[in-house]
């Protein structure tokens, strides 16, 4: 059957998950209309997200569309959930970008366009809420063109906008639309130019071809809770976007993009797969950030199918078994360029409101970072524990979550920013077992060498020693220890863009265990990035702010203030827009300051940009790890019950 795996993206409130809802219902997937109200949709599942009415973490549903199979994947809208979209993005074969008729074009639609945009991902608009009032055709159409694309098709009209009495009627491809689709296909170019007008199936096929391709972009007028242009979004979807492809033979290849867990702890993955097969009792690698790790598929169910089989190319599977599964795990190498989970720039310390619950908080927290490794979490000093965001508003959903589906009460620290460590020069250390002492430290050798990585790489782990001279649980405990260990650099910070190579290792016969390499590891690498030193980068977000022409000066003065660079002011119809980057650590200033001094009326945008090195004394992270650069700390952590 042939497949579709479309996301839906929004900002929030834009009317994304109601849009889903109406289209199950239009399709007979669902029998009801659920209500974000109500908090009863399909794909709100959690209690947090329908207490809340938006959508947190990526959700599957499926409808048939004639011989058609769609596969929803209903992401979130929030800002700070902005990583979450991203995961989705790197499964789907096509996109709806669903804004409101009456607030239009904003600031996280434009974040949203974008990456679409970067990706050539095929999008279709969907402009929502026409029987709103406020709700603006000419002004809708104008500000998606100015702010998203001018590359814009409409494939239909609106009646009475603003009003109970809306209505979706059909449109034409007229001569604009011609015109527009003969910038990129010449036989379109040459009927215009010799003054004939295109037969309708050439436009037709232009503007099929030119939206797989990413280059233009279908709109769409209509109402998620009346129904109207949903039929007309529908024929969009089955016309002019992709079939899912891939390679039936082969290897598998696929990534995973989500995961949760049952109410047993079992694990569920969803994976979309791009070649090959999946089928229960296959036994799989995955590679994760960490390393690679393995299981035995026990359960597999393709989404959209009524009975558990084999998962071929294009399918997503929600697969279960996998117990140290976490999102961004890849069966195989990926198909196509996936976007890079940036980093969170932001770091809070947890504590349970009641101490005796500091050890059920960490596991919770551990638990939750397996939906999303990005937040990291990792003990801090006093039973407390270290979590990364993307925005203050994750705080309050964990802390939530926290409390929903564990039991556990949590206090949140004030944020503090998280700064990079890069290595500056090649450094190398090793140490062999001592035979001569009755208990040696560890039972094990272990050789590194650190060396600068490549801009964007992350840590990379290889091998100069033959793979196979290790058992293989010794030889990945030392792979696994290295990306646990370079969380803490010289100064408490993750160090990234780094090569590690293993460079010797040995082991004693029946002595020798994976704890004896995964308590030497940090000794041996710490020393060998000391050798090769590290530099303190701090995070930097690119900005662009849209405000009124009389607000130039004072917001021009606060950013400056604020250590903004390279900033850019451009005239636009409404007033200014302004460009440039600032330090990730003075966004929240920024933030809370302008709606001051725009009367309300700015509009902010910004996002990780990449890092700067910080100039002067570089800040400090306090250690968490017994700091394997003093030995004699270090084992005392370990005799105390520290990780080894």
């Amino acid at each position: 059957m042939p497949t579709l795996n479309l996301g839906i993206l929004a900002h929030v409130d834009a009317g994304k998950t109601s849009l889903t809802e109406r289209l199950l219902y239009a399709t007979g997937a669902i029998d009801r209309l659920g209500s974000v109200d109500a908090g009863d949709t399909q794909t709100d599942r959690g209690e947090l997200e329908r207490s809340r009415g938006i959508t947190i973490r990526s959700a599957v549903a499926s409808f048939g569309l004639g011989p058609l199979r769609v596969n929803l994947i209903d992401t979130p809208g929030h800002a700070d959930f902005v990583a979450e979209v991203e995961r989705a993005l790197g499964v789907l074969d096509g996109a709806v970008l669903v804004l409101s008729a009456v607030e239009g074009v904003q600031a996280q639609t434009r974040v949203l366009m974008r990456t679409l945009r970067e990706l050539r991902l095929p999008t279709l608009i969907f402009v929502n809420k026409i029987d709103r009032a406020g709700a603006r055709r000419d002004g809708a159409l104008d500000a998606v063109r100015r702010r998203l694309s001018r590359r814009i098709v409409p494939m239909n009209d609106v009646r009475a906008p603003g009003t109970s009495e809306a209505r979706a009627v059909p449109a034409r491809l007229g001569p604009d639309a011609a015109e527009l689709l003969a910038d990129a296909d010449d036989a379109l170019l040459a009927d215009l130019v010799e003054g004939r007008e295109p037969a309708r199936a050439l436009v037709r096929a232009a503007l099929r071809e030119q939206t797989a391709a990413g280059l233009v972009h279908p709109l769409y007028f209509g109402s998620a809770l009346t129904g109207q242009g949903v039929a007309d979004l529908l024929d969009g979807v089955a016309g002019l976007l992709p079939e899912a492809n891939g390679k039936a033979g082969g290897e598998p290849r696929g990534t995973v993009f989500a995961v949760e867990r049952g109410t047993s702890g079992e694990k569920t993955a969803y994976l979309r797969l791009f070649s090959g097969e999946l089928r229960p009792r296959q036994r799989v690698t995955l590679q994760g950030r960490d390393g690679a790790h393995g299981g035995q598929i026990t359960a597999l169910d393709v989404v959209g199918s009524p009975e558990p089989g084999t998962a071929t190319a294009g399918d997503i599977a929600r697969v279960r078994g996998l117990a140290d599964v976490r999102v961004g795990d890849r069966i195989g190498a990926p198909e196509r360029a996936v976007p890079p989970f940036r980093p969170p720039s932001l770091e809070t310390v947890v504590r349970a409101r009641r101490p005796g619950e500091s050890a059920r908080l960490r596991a919770a927290l551990l638990r939750l970072a397996d939906e999303d490794p990005l937040i990291r979490a990792r003990p801090a000093p006093g039973g407390a524990t270290s979590v990364l965001l993307y925005g203050e508003v994750q705080k309050e959903i964990i802390g939530a979550r926290l409390l929903a589906d564990f039991g556990v009460e949590a206090v949140f620290e004030e944020s503090r920013t998280v700064y990079a460590e890069r290595p500056v020069g090649v450094g190398e250390a090793a140490e062999d077992m001592n035979w001569r002492r009755r208990t040696p430290d560890f039972w094990a050798t272990v050789g590194l060498r650190v060396e600068p990585g490549p801009p964007g790489s992350g840590v990379t782990f290889r091998r100069e020693v033959e793979l196979g001279a290790l058992p293989a649980a010794f030889d990945r405990a030392i792979e696994e220890t290295v990306h646990r260990t370079l969380e803490q650099g010289l100064r408490g910070w993750p160090v990234t863009d780094c090569a590690v190579v293993l460079t010797r290792s040995g082991y004693g016969g029946p002595v020798s265990t994976a704890a004896d390499f995964r308590g030497l590891t940090p000794l041996v690498l710490m020393r060998a990035l000391a050798e090769a030193g590290t530099r303190v980068y701090e995070p930097y977000h690119a900005f662009e702010a849209e405000i009124p022409g009389d607000a130039l000066s004072p917001v021009l003065a606060r950013l400056g203030a604020l250590g903004a660079g390279a900033v850019e002011p451009e005239p636009n119809a409404e007033g200014w827009t302004l460009t440039g980057e600032i330090p990730a650590s003075r966004v929240r200033e920024i933030e809370r300051a302008l709606p001051g001094l725009t009367a309300g009326e700015g509009v902010w945008w910004s996002r990780p940009s990449g890092d700067r090195p910080v100039t002067g004394r570089p800040p400090a992270r306090e250690r968490t790890d017994g700091d394997p650069l003093d030995r004699d700390a270090y084992l005392r952590h370990l005799a105390s019950g520290g990780p080894s």
